[in-house]
């Protein structure tokens, strides 16, 4: 097979509807458009507009509280780390910040502090001190003789 042999399926492919040109295509005239008013015109943009109506995203409930001072974490897995190890850009034999984290590379910025969840295995003895873990984290890593620290976030960003 050679590449100007190549062709689409039969039936993959449709002519495209030419409007607006002339009784006999179907499409001619005013080319499906119906006559004058704001939709018949060119460059018009009427999403969530109901004629008036109460648009829907306005009749449905709004649920729920979004809390306007709530924390957003970095998060990151214990696979990922162990990953780092293995590659030598965190070293084991010092206490892991999220300082050191940041350093690494493993994490581009801490937030409101740095969360660990327990996707991947580790399998080196670390010591971790960050603001949160899940605790399957923490028993992962206190499996492996290691410690796991909870730092309060305040002490993290310096007030």
């Amino acid at each position: 097979m050679k590449l100007h042999e190549l062709n689409d399926n039969q039936g993959a492919t449709r002519k495209k509807k030419r409007v607006g040109r002339g009784p006999g295509s179907g499409k001619g005239k005013t080319a499906g458009r119906g006559i004058k008013g704001q939709k018949s015109r060119s460059g018009v943009a009427l999403n969530g507009y109901e004629g008036g109506q109460m648009p829907l995203y306005q009749r449905l409930p709004k649920r729920g509280f979004k809390k306007p001072n709530r924390k957003k974490y970095s998060v990151m897995n214990l696979g990922s780390i162990q990953k780092f190890i293995d590659t030598g850009k965190l070293d084991v034999k010092s206490e892991i910040t999220e300082d050191a984290l940041v350093a690494s590379g493993l994490v581009r910025r801490k937030m409101d502090g740095i969360r660990i969840l327990a996707k991947g295995n580790i399998t080196s003895k670390v010591a971790l001190s960050v603001t949160g873990a899940s605790k399957s984290a923490i028993e992962a890593v206190e499996k492996l003789d290691g410690t796991l620290t909870l730092v309060s976030p305040k002490a993290v960003s310096g007030e």
